[in-house]
């Protein structure tokens, strides 16, 4: 099925839905005068929750912290082992993918009959597909949602031990052997997230995504920036930065590990579906919040495409086959040591947000259970209000328990296996089939009434051309990120022979 098809296919339901609501929206909308105006109470929307005032802009500025984060670091040493024919078409053809499905998932938000609320990924799936397919998506989501949260807390203490490295090379010449353990700055990343996430509403981290998505912008500038000026010094492309159109030569196994690595880590760089329904929960409801959801998907993967394509290809022309698993790591730019500094610091600051924006999904869907479970329980429900000098701050003791043992144990893992490529590759392996591809292909599929067989003629016919294309699509998902799952186990298994749990130094 070409995108077209599809975008048509989703403006026809964008306006099947936004008609459905226009009839349920006009008694809301008085309620909402009425209640701002005589009674004083705050504005509600439709399903009676306290008003969404979320944009397009906002929007995208979610899922830009989302998308644009530890992924961006790894592409040069992707491409790198792809080539420069292969690397780039890999990119470009899962942040296409990841666009179309987008697309699909974000017509599911709203019941396509009723146009009652999906607040999360998994009541869409159970509106569409039931409550099995519900169950294998939340085990699925929260594996990718804890293993994200895993993984920017490894990119974020590889960054601050990065910031250290780079002044002791400075100071010591680049030939010195400046080795740090990241076990300490994991405990202050921990610290700073058990703090965060104590702001008890996702819809009030807007401000934190703004601020992640600008200093995404900004520290993949200068990666960008300290590339590019790599390559203008005449360097490239000779001695140790050569590179070629096939990549890192290797062995013929060796080299099929490590291609099924980079796909899985390029992967990872563009999946964000897990979390595309929870960010449109957070959208105005006119105007129709999947067309609004739709034109944020366009402008966050369009951004985050040309910065991975520019990032990862002038990365791969500056290091060469010898690019590094992180570009701006200590083992990637010397010099100038203050200005690599600078974007090692935007990285901690862009992690602690998107730490936050991965994990209030997770902080959510346990809290909700919590409240289903023990309505009563005042642990579970009840509000402290603590005085502070500038505002009055909400505790609430399952928040602050429950988040911060989540926190607890993501910093845990992290301490345990802080390897950056093989842990991005598996997560990209693991969630991308059935997140990005697998259920919002079967929702779309359910929603459209495709179906395989005909109803008359009594015989067996052809299915749809277009059931056709989204299985094929699906398939091919599935053989990649098996392929990519099997190249990250390998590496992984590999570092946990070098180096012992708990003794990582980088």
């Amino acid at each position: 099925m070409s995108a077209t098809t599809a975008g048509g296919g989703g403006l026809e339901l964008g306006t099947a839905v936004a008609s459905h609501r226009g009839e349920v929206d006009e008694a809301p909308s008085g309620f909402r005068q009425l209640a701002g105006g005589v009674v004083g109470l705050p504005e509600v929307d439709d399903d009676g929750k306290p008003m969404r005032t979320g944009t397009v802009w906002t929007a995208s500025a979610h899922i830009i912290t989302a998308i644009i984060g530890s992924g961006v670091l790894s592409l040069a040493w992707g491409i790198a082992q792809l080539g420069w024919i292969a690397g780039p078409a890999t990119l470009l053809l899962f942040s296409s993918i990841t666009y179309y499905t987008s697309r699909l998932l974000s017509d599911c938000y709203r019941h396509h009959s009723t146009g009652k609320r999906n607040y999360t990924y998994m009541e869409a799936v159970n509106a569409y597909l039931g409550r099995r397919m519900e169950w294998a998506c939340g085990i699925v989501q929260c594996v990718m949602l804890c293993g994200a949260t895993i993984g920017y807390a490894i990119t974020a203490s590889i960054s601050m031990v990065a910031i250290r490295k780079s002044d002791c090379l400075h100071k010591r010449g680049h030939a010195a052997s400046c080795k740090f353990s990241t076990n300490l700055y994991l405990v202050g990343m921990g610290v700073a997230e058990v703090v965060v996430s104590q702001i008890p509403n996702f819809h009030k981290l807007a401000w934190l995504s703004v601020l992640a998505a600008i200093m995404s912008f900004l520290y993949a500038s200068i990666g960008l920036g300290l590339a590019v000026a790599r390559v203008a010094s005449g360097t490239w492309g000779k001695g140790e930065t050569s590179s070629s159109l096939t990549g890192v030569e290797a062995n013929g196994m060796d080299k099929i590990w490590r291609m099924c690595t980079a796909i899985g880590d390029m992967a990872f760089a563009c999946s964000y579906s897990a979390i595309l329904i929870e960010i449109q929960d957070t959208l105005r409801s006119t105007p129709a919040e999947n067309k609004v959801m739709k034109k944020a998907s366009g402008v966050a993967v369009s951004v985050s495409t040309v910065f991975y394509l520019l990032c990862g290809c002038f990365g791969y022309a500056a290091f060469g086959n010898r690019a590094p698993g992180n570009m701006l790591s200590a083992s990637g730019f010397y010099e100038p040591f203050w200005l690599i500094d600078l974007a090692n610091v935007c990285i901690v600051i862009h992690l602690v947000g998107a730490f936050q924006v991965t994990a209030q999904p997770v902080f959510m869907r346990f809290e909700a259970w919590a409240s289903n479970k023990w309505p009563d329980s005042e642990f579970v429900t009840k509000e402290y209000r603590i005085r502070l000098p500038a505002a009055i701050f909400g505790v609430n003791p399952l928040r602050l328990v429950g988040r911060t043992a989540l926190v607890t144990a993501a910093t845990v893992v992290a301490m345990a296996v802080p390897f950056f490529n093989d842990v991005l590759a598996l997560l990209g392996a693991v969630s991308y089939w059935p997140l990005t591809v697998y259920f919002p292909v079967e929702m779309h599929i359910a929603q459209s009434k495709l179906i395989r067989r005909s109803s008359g003629g009594g015989g067996r016919r052809r299915p749809p051309a277009n059931w056709i294309g989204l299985q094929l699509l699906n398939l091919v998902c599935l053989v990649v990120a098996i392929a990519a799952a099997c190249g990250a186990i390998r590496g992984l298994s590999h570092s946990l022979l070098a180096y012992k749990p708990f003794m990582f130094e980088q």
